[in-house]
């Protein structure tokens, strides 16, 4: 089943980015009403530049007593990892595991390298068979 599905046909599509200039205090904002913990970052060109997730502004914020409406999301952003639209689904479940990632953007490489969605968790859960998601769970969890 996973050689025969794709990216795209894994992914929540429609997704929003926050701004690399925009605040955090936008982010956390736009966190709320989308109902998610991540956001990815767009540069001004509109690209993927990064991800930032609740946890991010949580910890590197607002617990260290800074306000989050002075700093930009950008300056959070953490390392990208990303899928091509076409990739099979074996490729998406390497892809989360080897990085240890619970929400993978999916970018479309032939149409202008644009955001087209995001595979999370969810995602997979909906998607892949029983064994394929407890083989995730396995190696994306367990302790070292």
């Amino acid at each position: 089943m996973a050689g025969k599905l794709r990216a795209r046909d894994i992914m929540t599509g429609g997704v929003q980015c926050v701004g690399a200039h925009q605040s955090l205090k936008d982010a956390a904002q736009m966190m709320r009403d989308l109902r998610v913990g991540a956001l990815p970052i767009c540069g001004d060109n509109n690209r993927l530049t990064g991800m930032i997730t609740d946890r991010d502004i949580v910890i590197r914020c607002c617990a260290e007593g800074i306000d989050p409406s002075t700093v930009q999301a950008g300056s959070l952003q953490s390392k990208i990892h990303w899928i091509d639209a076409e990739a099979d689904a074996g490729e998406v479940l390497r892809t989360m595991e080897q990085h240890r990632i619970k929400r993978l953007p999916v970018i479309d490489v032939k149409g202008g390298h644009q955001l087209v969605g995001m595979i999370t968790e969810a995602n997979l859960a909906k998607t892949l068979t029983e064994a394929q998601v407890a083989e995730f769970a396995t190696r994306v969890y367990a302790t070292a």
